[in-house]
């Protein structure tokens, strides 16, 4: 996500894995800033297109593992559509958009997840709708769904809220490609949450280390 779609240098991550990035501090031990889990660290990139409109993503810092930097997207987003005063000119909240990305168990099991997808409709708390993406590896770490939810879909707590779920099949390229289009058409034209359950498989294990056998 950072490298790819975010298009932050390969060569500043690595840095920061190595612990050799300057930090504010100018008399901080930089190496003792180093470790294995810099993709948590947010970045931005700007891309401009060839008819010349521009479209900044970005990914906040994740301090966790957890799904804690959910609300604080909400609220960075809310913020942004106040500060371009989005509602007072277009009437909607169409200029800055919300994507979480979820793991599957995560998603049924976190009440974090609930306490803010909660907020969709609240007056002083809405966002005009968040992307939810579930990337659906039927694992849990190391818990199969069965022993990790009483529902049949990871998905199934959008339902609370009426959002529109898509289950797509992370392996068909075509189709992921048309559900997550018509997710965010449909987010753009009636501001509210949508969830796309990206059904598919850690081949190699739920591990840093890609290695099976934790699994």
């Amino acid at each position: 996500m950072l490298a790819n779609v975010v298009r932050k240098p390969l060569e500043t991550i690595f840095a920061e894995f190595q612990g050799v990035m300057p930090v504010e501090d100018k008399e901080a031990n930089w190496q003792a800033n180093s470790g294995d889990v810099k993709y948590h660290l947010g970045t931005s990139f700007t891309r401009e297109y060839p008819d010349g409109k521009h479209l900044t993503v970005e990914i906040l810092a994740n301090p966790s593992h957890l799904e804690c930097v959910n609300p604080v997207v909400m609220g960075r987003v809310r913020a942004e559509n106040h500060i371009r005063r989005t509602m007072e000119i277009t009437g909607d909240r169409d200029t800055v958009v919300p994507f979480l990305i979820h793991g599957d168990a995560a998603f049924a099991g976190q009440g974090v997840v609930y306490e803010s997808m909660q907020m969709q409709d609240l007056k002083n708390y809405s966002v005009g709708g968040t992307i939810h993406v579930i990337v659906n590896n039927q694992i849990g770490f190391t818990t199969v769904p069965s022993k990790g939810r009483s529902d049949m879909y990871a998905s199934d707590l959008a339902k609370a809220i009426s959002a529109p779920i898509f289950h797509v099949n992370a392996d068909s390229m075509e189709d992921v490609h048309h559900v997550f289009k018509v997710a965010a058409e449909y987010r753009q034209e009636f501001n509210h949450d949508v969830v796309i359950d990206l059904i598919g498989y850690r081949k190699m294990g739920h591990n840093e280390l890609d290695q099976p056998k934790f699994t």
